[in-house]
């Protein structure tokens, strides 16, 4: 899986310098038994190219059980911030004489990944989940 080639090849954590860069974090989440939920970088991959588009950051468009992954520098300066809507709830369409339903499907574990214009600077990435309470931080690691 080190090659796959979309839009350019893609390198396994061999983050260079050169510009015009997307960025790949590929990550998965458990649930536990109590606390928080487990969340691991499974890999990193950079390929070559632009984004055509950047995502917004909305957050009143994310829900309760929602992550929000951030990657900042070093001082913690914000260089992306996306929403990822909650991967261990996901929600699936099927398809019934009625039409077309929507159900929501609990799991114990998913895979979930960003993309982002990678940037040199970038060097830590945050996830937390969106709860009644506010944000709980579940995971934080250097790049």
């Amino acid at each position: 899986m080190n090659d796959l080639n979309i839009g350019g090849s893609l390198k396994d954590e061999n983050f260079s310098r050169d510009k015009n860069q997307i960025g790949y974090l590929f990550f998965k989440v458990e649930k536990t038994k109590s606390g928080p939920e487990k969340i691991t970088l499974e890999s990193k991959k950079l390929a070559e190219g632009k984004l055509k588009s950047t995502p917004s950051f909305d957050r009143n468009s994310a829900g309760i059980g929602d992550f929000i992954i951030s990657l900042t520098d070093a001082n913690g300066k914000e260089f992306v911030k996306q929403i990822v809507e909650d991967p261990l709830n996901q929600n699936m369409e099927s398809f019934e004489k009625k039409g077309i339903s929507r159900h929501k499907v609990s799991t114990e574990t998913a895979e979930f990944s960003i993309r982002y214009s990678h940037s040199a600077e970038i060097q830590v990435v945050k996830v937390e989940k969106i709860t009644n309470a506010g944000n709980q931080l579940l995971f934080n690691q250097k790049l």
